[in-house]
């Protein structure tokens, strides 16, 4: 995955606007920073510390025989700390990341219910996206194949909140999201038409085409805006597709809250 970055913004939050200002003319360069990607294989949101799992296919309801998975990880940053990102398109808010605590799975799973998404953290790593069927397991993308799995498994020693409210799209109802995650297990290598597992879960919640490889065509314009927020200051990015949008604010969430201070502080 490379990127281009021709200029970074940070500005006041306060300044940073809600809606596109009237006028503004996305093709001037001088007013935004444009982020392109290539892509050429899904991003390793799990690094060699992670369970080791069986990689063979997986069945509907069936579960891969795994290793006992690691202690969970302690809980070291207060949410406070983390990076707080919104979305954009044009001048409609589509994305909006609230900074919450961080719970063991066994308790999480009591507290979602079937069609969820839930997101599982580490710092230092890709957040974990999946979607909830029950106390019982969940659908996840893993090393490029769709698996149904328990909660311990899919948390690998992670804490998770729920952030089915995160993308502010209308959901499907909750049976059809989790119908959808239950169709897909076993889907893997070139049938997959996803890049990370929260855009499979997400669109297994939202069923739109931006979710998917390729499901926008990219023309030249940037419609979509993605601020970073650390405190009173703010980074905003401008993207061709959510898929580029998702891709970078992943990476960032990945590379954490100091690499941003320390890129800001960079441009002062």
């Amino acid at each position: 995955m490379g990127n281009q970055v021709d200029r970074l913004t940070h500005l006041s939050y306060d300044e940073v606007p809600t809606t596109d200002p009237a006028g503004l003319d996305h093709a001037d360069a001088s007013q935004q920073v444009g982020v392109s990607y290539v892509f050429s294989e899904e991003e390793d949101e799990d690094g060699p510390e992670d369970v080791s799992e069986d990689k063979g296919p997986n069945n509907e309801g069936e579960e891969h025989v795994s290793p006992p998975p690691p202690p969970l990880a302690e809980d070291p940053e207060n949410p406070d700390d983390e990076i707080e990102f919104r979305a954009y398109f044009q001048d409609r808010c589509i994305f909006s990341k609230r900074c919450l605590r961080a719970l063991p799975p066994d308790v999480l799973s009591t507290r979602c219910r079937p069609g969820d998404l839930v997101e599982f953290v580490r710092p230092r790593r890709y957040p974990h996206w999946a979607v909830v069927l029950g106390p019982d397991g969940l659908v996840h993308l893993r090393e490029r194949e769709v698996r149904r799995d328990s909660w311990t498994v899919v948390a690998a020693g992670r804490r998770g909140r729920v952030v089915s409210d995160w993308y502010r799209f209308e959901a499907l109802p909750p049976e059809l999201a989790a119908r959808s995650a239950r169709q897909h297990v076993g889907s893997r290598g070139q049938h997959l038409c996803w890049r990370s597992s929260e855009a499979f879960a997400a669109w297994c919640r939202f069923a739109r085409r931006e979710f998917k490889v390729g499901g926008e065509i990219r023309v030249g314009k940037q419609p979509y805006r993605l601020t970073a927020r650390l405190g009173d200051t703010a980074l905003c990015l401008y993207f061709q597709s959510l898929e580029d949008l998702m891709a970078e604010r992943r990476k960032r969430d990945e590379q954490g809250r100091h690499a941003l201070l320390e890129e800001l502080q960079g441009q002062l």
